[in-house]
């Protein structure tokens, strides 16, 4: 167990293995809905509202769960978030009513919560920077494989075994990986000088949680918006008081983080206020079966795989603004083929461009926001991304349902996609590309070197490169690192 705790090819797949649980249960779940509520007798509402208590629950403690695991360990995080999310699947596989899911699928959320930004903050502290980009992609392309998977494996289970089969499918890998992270041998150690701030904790979990209710609620406005706007006012101000703030400078002073991070809310946002719009599109408007819809939807599942190791590339050598705002551009491009799409090819190519484009933003802009963060602050990090590709979701179904009510169905369509073109600009604040390293200047002939720094001058000097760049990825490998 030794070797697992200090293995990065190990952290890797355990930070895959709790996103891809988080994903497929997301996407399989949709799909077994109407089971789930034929079966218990439950209204529309109350089927509505176990999905929005999951992501509010979610939403509200994506960052301080990030900042638990800055100070007590990603590991810790992550194998309490494993073994929570399975036990809280076994409990709603045996559930007897609707307010017993609903009820778990809040509790479920609280473990998501907690197990999402430790995926990302274990990557930080495992990987040196040059090195994150790729381990980044393999975490995206196995998400996208999950969630172009999910509905398949949802359906099926859903309809040989019946929709608790589904929350069954959880609970192997959340405990295998949860016990494996807690049986590693060495202890996840608190980082210094990292401080829990309460107050700040609640004020954002508030202001976020009632955002989370007011999206999901449009077009009507009840007392969730008022809220999320004074607890956000309040967040700000508590902050610049705080002495260790929850979200400190050195995390969100970047205004590259900023821009990666609104660079995912627009990107999230137009791919599933897209989707949602398609599916009516295709369903309602053009009479296709739900299998049909999902054949020609492949191509965006496939494009968004591909698309991971590619921008793992881009980055290196293009950069991250040239990356993420050429993305941005396919993304959008895409959208605007499936507003005008008549047929399979063309509908097919709309999904491919927007997956494409989709794959490319998600990886290139979240390396920035992890890859700026100090590994100290990786929790925090890995939380704001979480909370950024929580929040663009419920943004873009919530815009897509209010757009379609007021007009055509691919209206939609055409706002998402001038909403992502509007935020290009944006893009200028991400790291361009990036500079190659000067080449080493030969010691002088004319000042002598003393023997024992002479031999080891060469070596020394990549290795003091390589310190200044890994510094914290050094001091929190073993802290970290399962």
């Amino acid at each position: 167990m030794k070797g697992f705790g200090r293995s990065p090819a190990l952290t890797l797949t355990g930070s895959v293995a709790g996103a891809v649980v988080v994903a497929l249960d997301g996407t399989a779940l949709t799909v077994a809905q109407p089971a789930l509520r034929s079966d218990l007798g439950a209204s529309l509402s109350q089927v509505q509202w176990a999905g929005t208590g999951y992501l509010v629950a979610v939403a509200s403690l994506l960052v301080f769960a990030g900042r638990l695991g800055d100070r007590y360990g990603h590991r810790r995080l992550f194998a309490l978030g494993m073994l929570g999310f399975g036990a809280a699947s076994a409990g709603l596989a045996l559930a007897p009513g609707m307010r017993w899911v609903i009820g778990l699928r809040v509790v479920q959320g609280v473990f998501g919560a907690l197990l999402q930004p430790a995926t990302l903050g274990m990557l930080r502290s495992a990987y040196p920077p040059e090195r994150l980009r790729t381990a980044l992609a393999v975490r995206t392309a196995s998400i996208g494989v999950a969630a172009a998977a999910g509905p398949v494996v949802g359906g099926a289970l859903a309809t040989e075994f019946g929709w608790r089969a589904v929350f069954l499918l959880n609970i192997v890998p959340t405990v295998l990986f949860g016990v494996l992270a807690l049986a590693a041998r060495e202890p996840a150690r608190p980082a210094a000088g990292v401080a829990l701030d309460l107050p700040g904790a609640l004020l954002l979990g508030a202001a976020l949680a009632c955002l989370v209710h007011t999206l999901v609620t449009l077009p009507a406005l009840g007392w969730s918006a008022p809220v999320a706007l004074l607890a956000g006012v309040a967040f700000v101000r508590h902050e610049r008081r705080a002495v260790s703030p929850l979200l400190p400078s050195d995390a969100v002073g970047s205004p590259a983080v900023g821009a990666a991070l609104g660079m995912l809310v627009v990107a999230s946002a137009a791919l599933n206020g897209g989707l949602f719009a398609c599916v009516y599109v295709l369903q309602d408007g053009l009479g296709l079966t739900a299998l049909h819809t999902a054949l020609l939807g492949l191509p965006l599942a496939v494009l968004l795989v591909a698309a991971a190791p590619a921008s793992a590339v881009l980055l290196r050598r293009a950069g991250a603004r040239a990356t993420v705002a050429g993305a941005t551009a396919v993304l959008a491009a895409g959208l605007l083929v499936l507003a005008r799409a008549v047929g399979p090819f063309s509908f097919c190519t709309g999904f491919a461009l927007v997956g494409a484009g989709f794959g490319a933003v998600m990886v290139a802009a979240t390396h920035v926001v992890v890859r700026q963060a100090p590994a100290e602050s990786a929790g925090v990090a890995g939380g704001l991304q979480q909370t950024a590709m929580n929040v663009g979701p419920v943004l873009g179904v919530a815009t897509a349902t209010v757009l379609m009510g007021l007009g055509p169905a691919r209206s939609p369509l055409l706002v998402l996609a001038l909403a992502a073109a509007a935020a290009l600009p944006v893009c200028r604040a991400l790291p361009g590309r990036p500079t190659p390293a000067p080449p080493a200047v030969p010691a002088s002939p004319a000042v002598p070197t003393p023997p024992a720094v002479r031999v080891s001058s060469a070596a020394d000097a990549t290795h003091i490169d390589l310190d200044a760049e890994r510094g914290p990825h050094g001091r929190s490998l073993r802290d970290d690192e399962f």
